[in-house]
């Protein structure tokens, strides 16, 4: 006998993206990874993934295949929304526009190359 159903990410806002693998390597997105901060090979409105994780099951990853363009649902990351590490562009509260900002600024150095941490590594 089946259980209750159960809603997942009630209350939280989501979006659908158009995604584009602009390089010539796969790339896998997993689950509650900062959409804003994916690999640089991966063409996406990035402003409008700002805060957000793709909305699929824990613990499962989207593959992107060279060439392929596809949409993709992304949710809003809920809790305190304070996000460290990924690719370096975003360290602190989503919510603060001073973090927005600065990850703002350093994104088109990050999308310049296929090595995320090269134009970061100098970062104050």
């Amino acid at each position: 006998m089946p259980g209750p159903t159960v809603e997942l990410n009630q209350g939280r806002s989501t979006a659908t993206l158009r995604v584009s693998n602009t390089g010539d390597r796969a790339v896998q997105v997993g689950s509650h990874y900062h959409f804003f901060e994916v690999n640089p090979a991966l063409s996406v409105d990035r402003e409008a993934a700002w805060g957000m994780h793709l909305d699929i099951p824990s613990g499962l990853a989207v593959r992107f295949e060279p060439g392929d363009t596809r949409e993709v649902d992304l949710v809003a990351f809920g809790g305190r929304r304070v996000l460290h590490g990924f690719a370096g562009l975003v360290e602190g509260h989503l919510d603060d526009p001073a973090v927005k900002a600065r990850a703002l600024e350093d994104l088109p150095g990050f999308l310049a190359t296929n090595d995320p941490l090269t134009d970061l590594e100098t970062r104050p």
